[in-house]
C-alpha cells in the first residue's frame, strides 16, 4: 500500500511540475496577445480619428462651396429682378405717354368737332 501511494504522489508531482510548465508559456503569450490587441486598437482609433478629421474637412469645404453657390444666386436672381422691374418701368412709361398722347389727340379732335359745330 505504501508503494502504491508513494507512486501515486510521485505522479501528481510531476503532473503539476508539467502543468504549471505550460500554464507560464500561456500566460506569456496571453500577455502578449493583450499587447498585440492594444497596438491594434490604438492604430485603429488613430486611422478612425484621422478619417473623420478628413471627412470634416471635406465637410467644411463643401459647405463652403455650397454657400458660394448660394451667393452667386443670389446675385444673379437680385441683378434678374433689377432688370425686370427696369423694363416694367420703362414699359409704365412708355403705356402712360401712350395714353396721355391718345387721350391728347382724342381731345384735340373733340375740340375741332365742337368748332366745326359752333
Amino acid at each position: 500500500m505504501k508503494k502504491s501511494l508513494l507512486s501515486l504522489a510521485l505522479l501528481m508531482a510531476l503532473a503539476i511540475s508539467f502543468t504549471s510548465c505550460r500554464d507560464t508559456k500561456k500566460a506569456d503569450s496571453v500577455e502578449e496577445a493583450v499587447e498585440n490587441a492594444t497596438e491594434a486598437a490604438s492604430d485603429a482609433i488613430d486611422e478612425a480619428a484621422e478619417a473623420t478629421g478628413d471627412a470634416v474637412e471635406n465637410a467644411v469645404d463643401a459647405a463652403g462651396d455650397a454657400v458660394d453657390a448660394a451667393g452667386d444666386a443670389v446675385d444673379a436672381a437680385v441683378d434678374a429682378a433689377g432688370e425686370t422691374v427696369d423694363k416694367a418701368v420703362d414699359a409704365a412709361g412708355e403705356a402712360v405717354d401712350d395714353a396721355a398722347s391718345s387721350a391728347s389727340d382724342a381731345i384735340k379732335k373733340e375740340a375741332d368737332k365742337i368748332k366745326i359745330n359752333n
